[in-house]
Formats: C-alpha cells, sequence, structure tokens
C-alpha cells in the first residue's frame, strides 16, 4: 500500500489525514497547536507528530510516499535552529521514502480544500488579511498581507482599532453615543463617566501587544446585530476594503472560485456576508467558503504521490467505517 499525509498545522489545533491511492481517507488524527509563531518550537513540532502519528497508527511509515504540511507563517521554518526542532520530530515518524514535508501556505490548503479548480482566488481575513492568487494549485501573487502596522485592512485587527478609535470619538464629543463605544469601554473595564477615561483606554491598548486589539472585533458584530449605526458603517468599510483586496488579485473577466477563509468571513459573520454578496454581482464566479485545510494538504500530497488522476479524499472515518459526502468547507457559504 503507498499513502500520503496531509497536515494543517493551526495555532489552536493540528489536524492530520492519512490517504491511500483511490482517495479514501485511511487514518485521522488531531492535536494541539503546531505552529511556531504561537508555541514554542519543541511542543509545536511534538503536537504535529503526535497528530500525524495518531493518524498513522496501523498504517506502515514506509508506505508514505508523499506529505504536506498546510501552515500560516511557514517562513517560521526558514530559522535554522527551529528548522532543526521540527525535523528532529519529523525524524520519529519514520517515513524513509520522503523524510520532509512539502510546506505550503494555510491559504493554498483551505483553498484546495474547498474547489477542485486548480485556478482561482483565496480571501483570507482573520487577525490579519490577504488575497492570493492561485494557478495550479500555488500561490503565485498576493494583494495585502502586510501586516498591522501597514496593512491588513478588513482584518480583525482593523476591526478591533475602528471600534477603539470610533470610542475616543465619543469620549471626546466628536461622534455621538454608540453601544459600541459602550461595549468597548465594558470590555476594557473602563467607567465611561471617569473624565480620563480616554487617556485610559489609550493605555490599556497600547499596554498590549498591538495585535491584541483584534479582541475588540467581536463587538462590531455584536452591535451590528443590535442595529448601532457605528457598527454598521465598520462593517460596510471593511467589507468594501475586502472585496477590493480579492478583486485585485483577479485578472479581469477572471471567473474562477473565490474562497474566503478565517473569523471575519464566516458565514455567520455580518463582514462576510457583505463581501460574498459584493463578489457575487461584481464576478461570475463562484464563492466558496473553507475551513477545512486538512482536506486541502492530504490532496496536495495525494496528487504529489499519485498523480492528477486521484479523487479529492472525502471526509470519513477510516478505511471499512461509514463515508459521508465531500466536506462541508467545499461547499458554498449561505
Amino acid at each position: 500500500m503507498s499513502l500520503a499525509v496531509g497536515v494543517d498545522a493551526g495555532g489552536t489545533s493540528t489536524r492530520a489525514w492519512v490517504v491511500d491511492a483511490e482517495g479514501r481517507v485511511v487514518g485521522t488524527g488531531t492535536g494541539g497547536g503546531a505552529n511556531p509563531n504561537s508555541h514554542p518550537p519543541e511542543s509545536a513540532a511534538r503536537a504535529m507528530t503526535e497528530a500525524i502519528t495518531t493518524a498513522m497508527a496501523g498504517s506502515d511509515p514506509a508506505d508514505v510516499r508523499a506529505w504536506v504540511i498546510g501552515m500560516a507563517g511557514r517562513s517560521k521554518l526558514t530559522d535554522p535552529h527551529i528548522a532543526a526542532v521540527f525535523e528532529r520530530e519529523w525524524d520519529t515518524l519514520g517515513f524513509v521514502h520522503v523524510r520532509r514535508p512539502t510546506l505550503v501556505s494555510d491559504a493554498v490548503a483551505a483553498f484546495v480544500s474547498a474547489t477542485a479548480e486548480p485556478h482561482g482566488t483565496v480571501l483570507v481575513a482573520g487577525t490579519g488579511s490577504v488575497a492570493g492568487r492561485i494557478r495550479d494549485r500555488e500561490m503565485v501573487g498576493t494583494v495585502g498581507g502586510y501586516g498591522w502596522l501597514l496593512g491588513d485592512e478588513g482584518s480583525g485587527f482593523w476591526l478591533g482599532r475602528q471600534a477603539v478609535r470610533i470610542t475616543l470619538d465619543v469620549l471626546s464629543g466628536n461622534h455621538p453615543p454608540t453601544r459600541l463605544a459602550d461595549a468597548v469601554l465594558h470590555q476594557a473595564g473602563i467607567d465611561p463617566q471617569a473624565p480620563d477615561a480616554a487617556f485610559r483606554l489609550i493605555t490599556a491598548v497600547n499596554a498590549e501587544s498591538p495585535v491584541h486589539v483584534a479582541r475588540y472585533a467581536p463587538l462590531v458584530s455584536s452591535a451590528h446585530a443590535d442595529g448601532d449605526a457605528a457598527a454598521v458603517a465598520i462593517v460596510d468599510q471593511a467589507a468594501a476594503l475586502l472585496t477590493d483586496t480579492a478583486l485585485a488579485a483577479r485578472d479581469d473577466g477572471e471567473t474562477t472560485p473565490v474562497v474566503l477563509v478565517g473569523s471575519v468571513l464566516g458565514p455567520t459573520s455580518p463582514v462576510g456576508e457583505r463581501v460574498r454578496a459584493a463578489l457575487r454581482a461584481a464576478t461570475d464566479a463562484p464563492v466558496l467558503g473553507s475551513d477545512n485545510g486538512v482536506l486541502g494538504a492530504a490532496w496536495l500530497a495525494a496528487l504529489d504521490a499519485f498523480g492528477p488522476e486521484i479523487p479529492r479524499p472525502e471526509t470519513g472515518t477510516v478505511e471499512g467505517g461509514p463515508r459521508t459526502s465531500p466536506s462541508p468547507g467545499a461547499a458554498p457559504l449561505p
């Protein structure tokens, strides 16, 4: 038997799938966060190998012909010290034919998980934001992705910062009172009646790592649901920025799929709802959602191991167990 292994190495959790030459998922495993940007390299590497080892239970490591890891910020592994930590862990897996994996971005893995089409666009909006041009299931160009200081328009960071700025405008008398501002001050533990409330909010925000301002982003969605005018304006602006970012990564008249990834673009997010509507109006293209990067990583590994005719893996249990239709992550979002 020949096998391929796909891994979705997230900051919170890790998933691994083992796929055979017919595209069947013959083993699955989960573990803790395996992204070295979020965890010490030793614990991240250990979590990854634990997920893979669980997925490989009952299979011979010598049968693995290819493996792919989807990871955000995979450039971290260009650090020789961090790479050495992961390589020591990978050596324990016993993959004799292919000892080192192919590393792809989580955005590429997410795109491949959502569509069988080889070309298209992926738009990611979580804490940060970026759009990618996908050709032959590879990222060949990006728009945005410059980080919180230089970009990340429409992202969770951007939403949180806008919420704080509106709150400061309310406190300074330059904006009418809003439910959003009340929610920001409540979360920050600041009395809105305090004469120095604005200075306290500025101090509280600056005391944290800049990206932590994204923790105020969910307040925008909540206030939007209540009809708060400030939140509605922020949501509309975020959606416009993200839509423009996605369109900038596409050719004129392009009809390939657009895949949306990240919490800001999720099915319950008001920003995501507006972005989906705007993209469908601007392009004659399917707009899909993905939350199942391990499917994409596993299929990329299978394509490498078995060739272009290998079917996309199906979500399911190990071989011989119940089977299901393709992952919901591959279906259009409502």
